[in-house]
Order: structure tokens, then sequence, then C-alpha cells
């Protein structure tokens, strides 16, 4: 037998080696375990292990095979984290600089936040900018049926974009394919065209990346919510950075707070990434969502602070009592029913690192089928049979929302970013020039018959019950096609003059084309549209109109840069709405803003500001003053009688944010804003006969934050404030409440992570039960309370 040779002993410098790996090892497992627990940071961990584990096995290795005398080198690995709230750039290519040098109010809400808060929806999510939200619940029977957004003073929902592009149709966005949201505050005519005077909001969805990941969730809360989701990321080819990301979505949940609504929905999105990490790199993603909703319409205003008789004869309503705010006045048979399919192909070229191409082609259609049966308790619709009980009383339900709407997108963006030295000056240029076609069909229906009153106080939305002689059928003699066709070319220039002082402009021109084909069946008097000259009563005629023109939009700031971490900036910055450039939908009517005849609203707006990156530029502090001037609006000429475009509005304020990590533990974002809104010129828009502009919050705060404690938990927890809301001047004389009280709302999280594996996380909404007013129709008969009390449960899954 051959002798075993004796066991030789590891040289001291080698087992000091090992022994220093299995610590770092260790300690780098620990602080794996207590990661943040939000699906973002679980793909961002991926990354980070893979490149630790690598640091750590490369020098074990080589160490193996040195000589026992080799002198060792000392090993140091550093590693760092992406804030969970902060963002330092946006992701558009039209903003060049990082936020804390882009001289706009530009919020970006990241999904780490918008996991941790539990938000499904757009509107959810956009609670985390101070002044944003859907406080008009629409107007009489029309009920806003999607993201009705106002933005300091207007309607933003037709200023909706997805990764840069126009987002149509009048839906709920959800957010299981979203990255972040930005919303920009101010003009935007500059980045994005016609639109809304006081800013634009962009989705940003999920891409392929070059990490295998997998994470999903499942949540379940009160009122019977449901939702689960999925995020895989696979690469299929590293060499040629080829990776695909499937998202995938089902919700069937309830309402907190609201019987029979109910949300359905299922999302699927596929991502596909080929040449990433290389100087070409194409995308192709795919969007396929449905909904079949049970949609709600409010509950009465009666018994609410503000809430007076809308009949002179029977002041007894005045003390009405309110009726139960879970009360749905529908029928369970109502339905929005909502299709969407996107394509979007995007492909990226670098010549070299100071000239980059990109070209974005969309193909969308959304199609929503929607029935609500609604209300309006007007005198004449709330009915008291007995005076002394209330029982008794009933609403009729005369005003049903009706819906078969579709709308689609072909846009092809081309762009180029090139940097650039003139003499002393650097310039970073950006330009480029967009093609887009948008359609809206609206199909018509012609209605039959009456629904049957429903109890005010004990509704019954049995459809079995509730149709009576109410017939709905096709009416093809009502059909309406929209259509705007755009041609734009714009042009952005950062200089940078020296360390300190840079300038930024742009400048966009828009040629717009818009067309509408009506047809109508008219009627004698009273409502609908009124039979032209010769035509008799219920006989089908046809309209159509058509307006076209330019659009010049510019902008010009100029920055000061006390230190590399801040900056304080001056901006000035225009946009326009033609007639027709939200809703495409064109008027005969000398008092609607989308008459042809007519010029296109236009707005200007003058900003200062200051932004600072604190705290290593882990923590971002923003602060601006505002005014925004609004002109062009369409007021009617006391005297004459006749419409003329002399009104004019005036939104201006303050608003204060600050975003980012405090501690390493701690993480924090909050925002703050005051404005101050009036009618300049023309007739006053509020119901209050207050000069001021409705659905805009005076004051208006937000915040959020997590504490990150041992052993894996989290804890959180934010609030909410919105100052009293002054609706529109629909009926003035109505006697229904013409504001909605402010409110506080305060919301709560725990998060622990059981494994590498798994996390839990637990959030309770309106922790105080707090009873307020989220949205107020126009003619203030309707209202949509707020979310009560409610909590869900999540468990987070990934690999």
């Amino acid at each position: 037998m051959r002798a075993r040779p004796p066991p030789t002993a590891s040289p001291p410098a080698k087992r000091t080696r090992n022994h220093s790996l299995g610590t770092l090892l260790m300690t780098y497992i620990k602080s794996r375990k207590h990661a943040p627990s939000t699906r973002a940071a679980s793909l961002a961990s991926t990354s980070l292990s893979a490149a630790v584990a690598s640091a750590l096995l490369l020098p074990a290795i080589g160490a193996q095979a040195q000589s026992a005398n080799a002198a060792l080198p000392s090993v140091e690995v550093t590693a760092s984290q992406e804030p969970a709230y902060k963002a330092d750039k946006a992701s558009s290519a039209k903003y060049t600089q990082p936020l804390v040098d882009t001289p706009q109010t530009l919020t970006v809400i990241k999904r780490q936040l918008i996991d941790q808060q539990g938000a499904t929806t757009l509107t959810e999510a956009l609670r985390n900018s101070p002044g944003v939200g859907t406080f008009s619940l629409g107007e009489n029977g029309a009920t806003n049926t999607g993201d009705a957004i106002y933005m300091r003073g207007f309607d933003s929902s037709s200023a909706i974009f997805v990764d840069s592009v126009r987002d149509l149709g009048s839906v709920s966005r959800d957010m299981f394919n979203i990255q972040q949201v930005e919303v920009l505050k101010g003009p935007a005519g500059t980045d994005t065209g016609r639109g809304s005077p006081t800013g634009s909001i962009n989705l940003v969805t999920k891409q392929a990346e070059t990490t295998d990941a997998f994470s999903a969730s499942a949540m379940y809360g009160s009122w019977n919510q449901k939702r689960v989701t999925a995020d895989w990321n696979k690469v299929l080819n590293a060499e040629t950075g080829t990776a695909m990301r499937l998202n995938l979505m089902k919700q069937d949940s309830g309402v907190p707070g609201r019987h029979e609504v109910k949300n359905d929905r299922t999302g699927l999105a596929l991502s596909l990434a080929h040449g990433l990490g290389s100087d070409t790199r194409v995308f192709l993603d795919y969007l396929h969502m449905e909904q079949d909703d049970v949609p709600d319409g409010g509950v009465p205003t009666i018994g609410l602070p503000g809430y007076t008789t809308p009949d002179a004869t029977r002041r007894f309503l005045s003390s009405a009592g309110r009726v139960d705010s879970s009360n749905f006045y529908g029928l369970t048979s109502d339905y929005n029913q909502v299709n969407t399919d996107r394509l979007t192909l995007r492909v990226e070229h670098d010549f070299s690192p100071d000239l980059k191409l990109q070209n974005t082609t969309r193909i969308g259609k959304t199609h929503q089928n929607y029935l609500l049966t609604a209300f309006m308790a007007s005198s004449a619709n709330l009915l008291t049979p007995n005076a002394n009980d209330a029982s008794s009383w009933t609403l009729a339900r005369s005003l049903p929302t009706i819906k078969n709407q579709t709308n689609t997108i072909i846009t092809n963006q081309t762009y180029l970013t090139a940097k650039l030295k003139s003499g002393s000056l650097e310039h970073t240029l950006m330009g480029g020039v967009e093609l887009t076609q948008e359609r809206q069909n609206n199909s018509g229906v012609l209605t039959s018959g009456t629904l049957p009153a429903v109890n005010l106080y004990n509704p019954n939305p049995n459809p079995n019950a509730g149709r009576g002689n109410w017939i709905m059928g096709a009416d093809p003699s009502t059909n309406a096609w929209g259509k705007t066709d755009t041609v734009s070319a714009y042009l952005f220039d950062t200089i940078k003059v020296n360390q300190q002082w840079s300038f930024n402009g742009g400048v966009r021109v828009d040629h717009y084309d818009t067309s509408l084909a009506n047809g109508y069946r008219c009627v004698s008097s009273g409502r609908g549209t009124l039979c032209p000259t010769g035509v008799a009563a219920g006989t089908a005629f046809r309209q159509s109109f058509s307006t076209s023109g330019n659009l010049l939009n510019w902008k010009l700031a100029g920055i000061y840069k006390p230190t590399d971490y801040s900056s304080l900036y001056a901006l000035y910055a225009t946009s326009q709405q033609p007639p027709g450039g939200s809703s495409f939908s064109l008027s005969a009517s000398n008092s609607s803003a989308d008459n042809p005849k007519f010029d296109p609203q236009k707005a200007k707006t003058a900003e200062l500001g200051t932004k600072w990156d604190l705290l290593n530029k882990k923590l971002a502090l923003t602060a601006a003053l505002y005014r925004t001037e609004i002109t062009n609006e369409v007021e009617q000429d006391a005297t004459s009688g006749q419409y003329f475009q002399t009104g004019k509005k005036t939104v201006q304020g303050v608003e204060l944010g600050v975003t980012g990590e405090v501690t390493p533990d701690l993480s924090l974002t909050a925002g703050y804003t005051y404005m101050k809104t009036k009618v300049d010129s023309g007739a006053i828009v509020t119901a209050s006969g207050e000069n001021t502009l409705a659905y805009t919050p005076r004051q208006a705060f937000t915040s959020w934050a997590t504490y990150r404690l041992p052993k894996g938990f989290t804890l959180g927890g934010g609030a909410r404030y919105v100052s009293s809301l002054v609706r529109g001047s629909d009926n003035p004389t109505s006697g229904t409440p013409k504001y909605a009280d402010s409110y506080w709302v305060f919301d709560a999280m725990a998060g622990y992570v059981v494994n590498k594996n798994l996390d839990l996380q637990l959030n309770l909404y309106n922790i105080f039960n707090k009873d307020y007013v989220a949205a107020i129709n126009k003619s203030g008969y309707r209202y949509t309370p707020g979310t009560p009390r409610a909590v869900t449960l999540t468990a987070n899954l990934k690999f």
C-alpha cells in the first residue's frame, strides 16, 4: 500500500484570507436578508448579487493558485443601491439633463413607492403629487369614465402619455406594467404638443433587462379585493443582448365602501429586447388589457354639509338625512367593458457617445362599451310622496350614461441627440419630428322607455326588477367620427457656458388637421340637437366640421448652479389647445371652445425655482414659484349676446418637495402646494360665486415615509391633505352643495421579510375612517365618497 502523504498545514496568510472571505460573505448575506422588499429593488439587487459574488469569488480562486509564501493583496468591495424614491433623470430624451438641472417642476413617482402604497391605478399613484387628482365626477349624468385628472386648475385628462406617446381613451389606467410615473407641471406644449395648459403625465413602462429575475404578488383585502401579478425577466442570449420580460395581472375586486361596484381586469404586457449593451438596441412591446367593471355613478349629495333643498316648496329637504355612502344607485347589469391593444417598436442607435438616434412607432386601439344607470337628484327627479316618511322617497334614474367609443393612434417619432462644442460653449441638442394620426369613433345609441325610480335610502340594484320598459339599441344614424392628423418638429438645446451658468431652450411647431362628421336625430325643443329649418323632429341628418392650423410653442430657461449638487432657475414656457384638441369633437355652438371659428386656447407660464441634491445626492429638495395665464377663453358679451375670446384665467402659487433617503434606513417623499386661482376676465366659473377655478384645492399636502427596522421589518405611512374644493357652475340656484369640505387622510404599511424569496406587506388605508368627498359632479347632485378604512395583505415572491 502506498503511504498517504502527510497533511500540509495551510500558510497563515491563506487561513487569514479565507477567514476574511467568510466574514465578508456572512456580512453580505445578513445585509441581503434585510434588503428592501419591493419588486423593483429585487431586480436591482439580483444584478448586485451577481456583481458582488463575482467580486468575492474571483479573489478566492486566485488565492488558491498562488504559492503558500505569496503576499496577497487586500480586497475592497463597495456597492451602492439606488434610492427607493429619488430619481436622477426623467425617461424622455427631451430632458437631457439630470432632474437637479431640469428647470421645471417635474415629479417622478417610482415603482418602489407605488408598490409600498399598494397603488394599482394611475389615480392612486398620483396621490403622491400634491394638488393632482380626480376631483370632478362629471357633468349631470355624464359621469367620467376614466382618469379625469385635474392639475393646477384644469382638466389634464387629454395630456396623458405612455413612453412619451399620447394615450387615448377615457379609461382607468392600471399600474401593473408601469415602472414610474412622471408629472410635468406648467405648459408642456414644447415637450408634447397640444394639450392642457397646466401640464402632462407620462407613464414609463417596464422593459426587458439583462438579468434573470422573477417576481409575483398576491393581494387580498377588505371588500373582497383580490389581485395577482407576475413579472418575469429572462435573458435569451447574453452574447447578443437578447431578453424578454413578461408582466401579467388579474384583478377581480370590490371597491372599499361601495356596494356592487367591481373592478375586473386582466392584463398582459410583453417586452422583447435585442442588442442590450450594444450600440444598436431594438425593443418590441405589446400590451393587451381587458376590463369588465361595474361602474360607479356616485351617491346623492342630500344631507351633505352645504346641501339645501332644490325645491323652495319643500324646505324639509334641507334637513333631510344623508344616504348611506355605500349605497349603489345603478344596476348590477351596468358595465364598463374596455379592450386595449398597443404595439410599440423602438430602435435606438449610438453613433458615438455624443450622437444618438431613436425611432418609435406605435399602433394602439382602445374600445370602450359603457352603460351606467345614472341619476340627477333635481327637484323634478327627487319625489317625496310623504314628507314625514323618508322610506317613501324615490329618485328617478333618468340620465343613463352610454358610450360605445373606439380610439386609435398611429404614430412615428424620430429624434437625434447630440453633444458638441462651439468655442467655449457646450451644447446638448435634441431635435425630432413626429407624424401622428388619432381617431375617435362613437357609435350611436337609441333608447326608449323609462327606468323605474329607485328608493332614495334603500336602492335596489337587482337588474330583474330594475329595467322596466327601458330599451337600448344601436342607432347608426347618430354615429360620430373624429380625426386629428399632426405633423410636428421640435428642437431643444442646453447650452453650458461654464460650471455655474447654462441656458435651456426649446421650440416646437405642430401642424394639425381636425375633422368631425356627426350624425344626429334632431329634436324640436329641450335637450338634444335642435332641428335645422325645414327638418322634422326625429329626422336623422349629418353635420361635418373641420379645422386646421399651426401651433408654435417655445420655452426658455436660465440655470445657475451654486454647487455641483444644486441649481437656481428661471423659466418661461407656452402651450396651446386648438378646437377639438382634447375631445376630437367640433361644435357648431357659439359658446363652445370647440367651435372651428375660434382660435386655440393659449397659456404662458413663468416659474422661479431651486433644486438641491443633499446627503451625498440621495435626498432631493425642490421649491418653485409659478404664474400661469390662460387666454382666448370663450366668453359671452353682456351687451350684444355674442361670444368672443376675451376670457382670461390665472393660476399662481408655490410648490415644495422633498424626496429620497434621510438615512440608509429612512426614506421619505413629501410635497406641498398653495394655489391661488381666479378669472381675470369673463364669467365666474364656480357655483359658489367665488372668483376661483373649480376643482382646484387652494392647499394640498402629501407625504409617505418608510423606516427599515432590524430582523426584516419595515414600517411606513403617510398623510394627505386636500383643502376645500369648489364645484363648477352648472346650476348655481339648485341649492345643492357648492363645495366639498377639506380633509386629512392617514395611511400606514408594515412589511416583513420572511426569507430571501418571500416578504409580506400589510397596508391600512384611511386609518381614522375619515368621511370625505373625493369628487363631486358639476350640478352638485352626486358625489363619489372617499375610500373608508380598508386593509390589504400582499405576499411578494421573488427569485
